[in-house]
Order: structure tokens, then sequence, then C-alpha cells
């Protein structure tokens, strides 16, 4: 009997776990493995439209006409209207169920995709990855209610987990596609593929039904202006944190002035939502030592992990590698990330939190320590090892992680879930930009750093460096004549490779940067566990005499 139909008799343990999530069924096997492969469609259709834009994004620019920095708001938004996009789901799924929700989320996902490929702009780009962000927050949780059909009701925290950590998987798919897919006509094979997977999302939504959700009244009309000014906050920050390293922070008063928009925007939606009898956000909450903690760790921990996606990256793009030949190192980065799932699904328990994401911290740093040893030869197989291991501690992280924000939503109320699902989106999205800003701004700096410490070992009279001259200005003869001609020409080679070394050397101080940030928060989490255990001990006596 299926378990969407009139007829089926759901049992108490059947209840969701999450107001505007679906019932658990008692479902054959047969059912069961097709609502996996449906949780795995959805989680691939979240993430992997805006992987291959972030992965093809300078070339997309050029195509479009575009600076790199004017296309990099493309990004802003998709994170922007990501984070935010749980604000009002949540409460749609409850008010009109979960087909209606995500019909209407994929139907705008789909046309806008169409629009982008029959009149692509900047203005319907940017449409597109508005509405993107706001389909990836509703497949995300797609996945995760497909995956609690799937897994007995006892492992329901497990299955939130996996839920969460699938979507992943799509950052390292999206750089494996190869280039002839997606480059020709304009890059609109990239819309199709997006669209393709819409397509494929919106598929098994109706061949796999999800059972009921406990719906009821749930929009007040504050909801709305929260909504609103939480987005426009979002998206100032965002932009602020996407075009900061290109139009640099203190050059372009106009960051200023969207920062300083962004702060009393964000402050008056969270004044608003602390004033409300049932808010969309419980501030006070966030106000709490474990919320505040587990911020802090998760904003780090994202921005250290963005050493994979983009110093590694630009590293090997900096040695002229294409997308396509990365395919090895990503096909290894995905496979790592296959295993640190399975290895979170079996090992994870609430007990095992903390040390599982200082382990995670602890790997990512020795990870990103091996990459500081990057020289102009470095390629893909050099950092096999180095990037699996961030893959693998991406997962343990955010698998812990999780279990931590569940774990207290459960013992609040369902009414915090909101509140939990826009933190977690906004510590990993927003983090993730932020990384990439922090990055790249260490990396201009410290090549310029760099480049003036290399010219001054320098000298026209040594003779390596005349040699060197010499040997630029032999290759240049046959297209160039004159004598004084050459010599200039090969000053400036020498100058083009010691402005490519400095580059070099200005990545590892940022792989250098991830290693610190990293190991210091590993060693942050075990000095807080330490002074809890000690305080936890002093309190022993006195609980024993009483």
């Amino acid at each position: 009997m299926s378990a969407t139909s009139g007829e089926y008799r759901f049992s108490p343990e059947e209840r969701p776990l999450f107001p505007g999530s679906p019932w658990s069924a008692r479902h054959t096997p047969a059912n069961r493995v097709a609502y996996a492969v449906s949780a795995l469609v959805m989680a691939i259709a979240s993430g992997l439209g805006n992987g291959m834009i972030t992965a093809n994004l300078a070339a997309i620019a050029g195509e479009m006409g575009l600076y790199v920095a004017e296309a990099n708001l493309l990004l802003a938004v998709y994170v922007a209207f990501n984070a935010t996009a749980n604000l009002l789901l949540v409460k749609a799924r409850i008010q009109f169920g979960i087909p209606a929700t995500m019909h209407v989320v994929l139907g705008a996902l789909m046309a806008a995709q169409l629009v982008q490929i029959l009149h692509p702009t900047l203005g319907t780009a940017i449409l597109a990855r508005a509405i993107s962000g706001i389909a990836a927050g509703g497949l995300t949780t797609l996945s995760l209610y497909n995956l609690f059909q799937v897994m007995p009701i006892r492992l329901r925290p497990i299955a939130a987990v996996v839920g969460f950590c699938l979507p992943q998987l799509a950052v390292p798919l999206a750089r494996m596609f190869p280039l002839d897919a997606v480059a020709p006509t304009g890059w609109q094979g990239l819309h199709l593929v997006e669209l393709a997977v819409a397509l494929a999302a919106w598929a098994m939504l109706n061949l796999m039904p999800l059972p009921p959700v406990d719906r009821g009244k749930a929009f007040e009309p504050l909801d709305a202006l929260t909504a609103v000014l939480t987005i426009s906050a979002m998206l100032l920050l965002c932009s602020v944190l996407a075009l900061g390293r290109f139009y640099w922070w203190t050059d372009a008063p106009a960051l200023g002035w969207a920062l300083a928009a962004a702060i009393p925007l964000m402050g008056l939606a969270l004044l608003i939502e602390d004033k409300r009898k049932r808010p969309l956000l419980w501030v006070r909450w966030y106000a709490t030592g474990d919320i505040l903690f587990f911020t802090a760790v998760a904003i780090v921990v994202r921005v250290a992990l963005s050493e994979q996606t983009y110093a590694a990256v630009g590293l090997l793009t900096l040695g002229g590698l294409t997308s396509d030949q990365l395919h090895p190192l990503f096909a290894i980065v995905l496979a790592a990330m296959v295993a640190g799932i399975v290895t979170v699904a079996l090992t994870l328990r609430a007990d095992r939190i903390v040390p599982m994401i200082m382990i995670a911290a602890c790997l990512i740093a020795f990870g990103a320590w091996l990459d500081t040893h990057a020289t102009s030869v470095t390629r893909p197989p050099q950092l096999y090892v180095s990037q699996a291991l961030l893959g693998f501690g991406t997962i343990l992280f955010l698998g812990p992680a999780l279990m931590f924000g569940i774990g207290h939503v459960i013992r609040r109320g369902g009414n915090y879930l909101v509140s939990f699902v826009v933190l977690f989106s906004t510590t990993q999205n927003v983090g993730a930009l932020a990384g990439s800003a922090l990055l790249g701004s260490i990396q201009v700096m410290r090549t310029r750093t760099q480049a003036e410490q290399l010219a001054e070992h320098l000298s026209l009279g040594d003779p390596a460096v005349t040699a060197r001259i010499g040997a630029y200005a032999q290759t240049l003869a046959p297209r160039i004549i004159d004598p004084a001609g050459q010599a200039q020409q090969a000053r400036a080679l020498l100058g083009q490779a010691l402005n490519g070394q400095a580059s070099i050397l200005a990545f590892n101080d940022a792989f250098w940067v991830v290693t610190i940030i990293a190991l210091g928060t590993a060693l942050f989490i075990a000095a807080v566990t330490f002074r809890d255990f000690l305080r936890q001990r002093a309190l022993q006596p006195a609980g024993a005499a009483a």
C-alpha cells in the first residue's frame, strides 16, 4: 500500500521529525531504493549548476563581455538567496505542502534557465542565479526528506546528516564536466545542464511522491518584512565579499557604503524577530554560548575549506592547466567525500561530535600544509593526497556540526528549525564566500611582497641573471632582429617569470594561512573542551556532598 494513499495508516512513531517534513512510512525494499535514488538526484541538482558556474566563471565572463569582478555578482546573488531561502520555504511547506511548494520553485528555476538560454544577458543571469539559490535550498531539504524514507526511524538523525552532506558531492562533480559539453554556443550548454537536472528533480518529485506533511496556517505578515530585510542585507554583504578583492577593499567607496547599509538592515530584521511572539528567527537562542561556539567554528572551518575551491585550483590554473586536466584530481576528491559520508554514517554518535570536528580540523590543516610546498612544476598528482584529505575533512566536519545543531533543535522544539537551517546555511555559504575573499586578498598582497623580495635579489651584474636574459634573447632572435629590442623583451620575460614565481609563493603563503586557521581551530576546541572538563570535575565533589 502506498504511503501517499488515503488508506495508509501512520503509526505514532512515524511522526515527522521537524515541522513541514513528511511522515515516515513502512516502505518496500524497492521503494527504499527508489527514494535513495531520488535523494541523490535532488542533492546533485541542488549544487551542480552553481558549481559549474563557479568552475567556469572567468570564461563565462569573457563570453558575456563582463569583467571577472562583474561576473562575481552571480556568485554573490546565489549565495545570498541560498542562505536565506529557508526563511520562507519551511513555512511554505507547512502551509501548502511539499509538492505544491517544490513545483512552484522548480517551475521557476526551469523558466529562468530557459530565459537565460534564449536571451542571455547579465540581468537574466542574475535572475537565474537568484532563483537557483532558492531552489538549491529547497532541493537540499528534499534530498533529506527522501532519505528519511530510506532509513529506519531510529536512524533519523544519521539520515539528516547524510542528507545535508550529499549536496557537497555536486562541487567535485561540477569540476569534472568536460568543457566540450558546456562551452559550445556561448556557454549555453551550462544552462542546459542545469535545466536538465531541474527536470530530473521534478521527475523524481512526481515519480516518488513523499508522504504527506501536517499542514496548517504558517505565514504571518511580518514574515515578509523579515525576509525582505534579511535578503537585502545578505545581498549587500555577499556583494562586498565577492567584489572586494577585485576593486580592492579600501579603494572602492561603494563597498563601504554597501557594508554600512547591510549592518543596520540585518540589525533591524533581528530586532523585529526578537520582539515577535512567534518569530522566524529565535535571536536570543543565537546568543547562547553553545550556538555562538558552533557559529564561530562553522565559519572558521568553512573559510579554511576555501583552500580547495580557490587556492588549489588557482595554483593549478596559474600553471596553465584547464578544467579538463583537473578531472582526475576531482575524481579523487569525490571518492574522498563519499568515503567521508560512509564514515560519518557508520561512526557518528552524540558523544563523538567534538572529537570528530577536531579530527576534521587537523586533517584540513595537514592537507593545507602539504600544499605549502608547491612549486612551478606542481601538477594535480602532487595534490592528490592533500585534496583528498580536505574532501574527507569537509564531510567529517559537516556531519558532526549538523548533528550538534539538530540535537539542539530537537531539545528546543521544531519551532527552532528555521533558525538553525538559516544559521547553518549562512555559515556555510557566506563562510565559503568569505574564505575565497580572504585567500584571494592574501594572495594578491603576498604576490606584491614576494615580487619585491625576489627583485631585490636580482642584479643585472649577476651571471645567472645575465645568462637567463641571454637565453630569452636567443629565443626571441628569430622574431626580433634589433639587439636592443631583444634585450628589452628578454628583460620583460624575466619580469614575467619573476611575477609568476611570486604568485606561486603567494599561494604557498595562503596555504600556510589555512594551515594555521585549521590548526588553531582544533586547538581552540581542545582548550574549550578541557576547560569544560575541569569545570565539571570541580563540581563533582559538591554534587556528591549534596
